[in-house]
């Protein structure tokens, strides 16, 4: 069996002196999409945050490609082949799209240049219309669309998702979620999703994990959890049918 692209053992994470995170451990696949469920506060944001070491204390062992990410730089882990969605978006409102799109460019590396901005706008056409627009003009869908082409610009291998259905009306989600079916399978880029949305999160990844106050409390394959309405229920809210 090959090593996974991502390796998460024994993570734990504090803000101070509050701990978030407590001994968490997973994997991520080469060319796979896995996927981080809970409720708020549950640690799933911390648990990117830790990956691409931002804010968060961590300790623990978090390897990419089998290169330790612990002694890098945020910009390094980013360079290495990282990409991060943060849940609040984080594009430059005074800028136009095209100057938000260029500054994924920054992230890439001499052995992963850049992508082409036609190839980007080929998954997001709605930004192709665009580009000369301010981002602060643009709406929660198109903000966020123009989050996830900024990072697949610098042609990450890896690339994390904070809740990117958050705020979204549902036709604006199920498109997104399209694209990013699209962008796994002809970029063969790698996905860790963090969800609120379990309907979402389980058509797409291959596998799930359900975090509850800093710890994983389920790990497997989407089609065992979705057979356990009591785990979803007691730490999803989703209620049983019938």
């Amino acid at each position: 069996m090959s090593a996974p692209l991502l390796r998460i053992e024994n993570l734990t994470a504090h803000y101070g002196t509050a701990q978030i995170l407590f001994g968490l451990s997973l994997e991520v696949p080469e060319g796979g999409i896995v996927a981080l469920l809970g409720r708020n506060g549950a640690g799933k944001t911390t648990t990117l945050k830790s990956i691409m070491r931002i804010e968060a204390r961590s300790t623990g062992t978090v390897e990419f490609d089998g290169r330790d990410l612990s002694r890098l730089r945020t910009d390094q882990i980013a360079r290495a082949g990282v990409g991060y969605v943060p849940g609040d978006r984080r594009i430059l409102a005074d800028m136009t799209v095209r100057e938000n799109l260029e500054l994924g460019r920054y992230i890439a590396s001499p052995d992963r240049p850049p992508a082409s901005l036609d190839r980007i706008l080929s998954f997001f056409p709605l930004l192709g219309g665009i580009l000369s627009r301010r981002g602060g003009y643009l709406s929660g869908g198109e903000q966020q669309m123009l989050t996830i082409a900024r990072c697949l610009i610098g042609s990450p291998r890896l690339m994390l998702l904070d809740e990117p259905s958050e705020g979204l009306a549902p036709k604006v989600v199920q498109d997104l979620a399209a694209i990013l079916r699209r962008v796994h399978h002809e970029l063969r880029t790698s996905i860790l999703l963090t969800e609120q949305n379990t309907a979402l999160a389980l058509s797409m990844a291959d596998q799930v994990g359900l975090i509850d106050t800093g710890r994983l409390v389920f790990w497997g394959p989407r089609e065992r959890l979705a057979g356990r309405p009591d785990l979803m229920e007691e730490y999803l809210g989703v209620r049983r049918s019938g």
